[in-house]
């Protein structure tokens, strides 16, 4: 199993950035793609993006291609989430993902789970 403990959420306002952090323990050389997720109240989990631990190929949801950017620090373990012009529909819980499958835009397909960091966007 691999643990996995996100950072980095707050308040900000639109137009402004924050930057999530997610570390990983445990078994982390089973994992091949980690990526975020994100959930608003009464809305549907939403995929965010996805990496390949090593490797160069990543993934966005249409909502946030051009703001945001994945990206990992395999010594730290550690896979961040850059987000810049931050709307007020950005506003949701964010949760770091883990698989050792190839990258997926479903969440069935993530085996371990974060917390979540709340980000919230102020208008």
């Amino acid at each position: 199993q691999v643990q996995l403990v996100e950072s980095g959420g707050g308040l900000v306002q639109a137009g402004g950035s924050l930057r999530l952090s997610c570390a990983a323990s445990g078994r982390t050389f089973s994992i091949y793609a980690m990526g975020w997720f994100r959930q608003a109240p009464g809305k549907e989990r939403e995929f965010v993006a996805a990496c390949v631990w090593s490797g160069r190929l990543t993934d966005y949801a249409d909502a946030v291609k051009g703001r945001f950017t994945i990206s990992r620090d395999n010594a730290k373990n550690t896979v961040y989430l850059q987000m810049n012009s931050l709307k007020p529909e950005d506003t949701a819980v964010y949760y770091c993902v883990a698989s050792p499958q190839l990258m997926s835009r479903s969440w069935h397909r993530y085996d371990d789970w974060g917390e979540g960091t709340q980000v919230t966007v102020s208008s």
